[in-house]
């Protein structure tokens, strides 16, 4: 069983550092630089993408984690069957990171779609954009920086209490 749970924890935490850190470098450092490099930072992002696969890798990362995750608390919890475990400070926080986990997975599905739907208005620009386009330029960045801080956030917070769980004694 140590064989499992190590394997379970591995997957489950470095899926989770490169989900939370891809999260957050798409959110606070990628999505600004392309906002603010117009044409170039279009053209980029339409890239990323459309051409790379980082979005499949994205999607790889999250789900080693949440899956993982889900099998260390059945294994935990004897397969939801110890209550108290379950209503203890550690179980307790472990089931709220992951709920905050499963709304950071919703969200987080959500940016390669508005992400692709960039790339392709970007490569039907050519030269100027006209009002049109960057009408909707403009409705997919406020869109995709909604759908960024609701991710983001609800990564966090999953993160905090993973990392303190099993400190929680109430």
């Amino acid at each position: 069983m140590n064989t499992l749970i190590i394997v379970l924890r591995l997957l489950h935490i470095v899926g989770g550092v490169i989900w939370v850190g891809g999260a957050v470098a798409m959110a606070f450092f990628v999505a600004p630089s392309v906002g603010a490099t117009a044409e170039a930072g279009q053209k980029f992002m339409g890239h990323l993408m459309t051409k790379t696969r980082f979005s499949t890798f994205m999607t790889i990362a999250a789900l080693a984690a949440v899956l993982p995750g889900f099998a260390l608390y059945w294994i935990d919890s004897a397969g939801f069957t110890l209550r108290a475990w379950m209503e203890s400070g550690t179980g307790t926080t472990f089931a709220v990171g992951a709920v905050f986990a499963l709304i950071g997975l919703y969200y987080g599905m959500k940016v390669p779609g508005i992400g692709r739907a960039m790339g392709q208005l970007a490569a039907e620009i050519k030269g100027a954009p006209t009002p049109e386009q960057m009408t909707h330029l403009s409705a997919l960045r406020q869109k995709q920086m909604r759908v960024s801080i609701i991710n983001v956030t609800t990564l966090l917070i999953a993160t905090l209490c993973m990392s303190i769980a099993r400190y929680l004694h109430f």
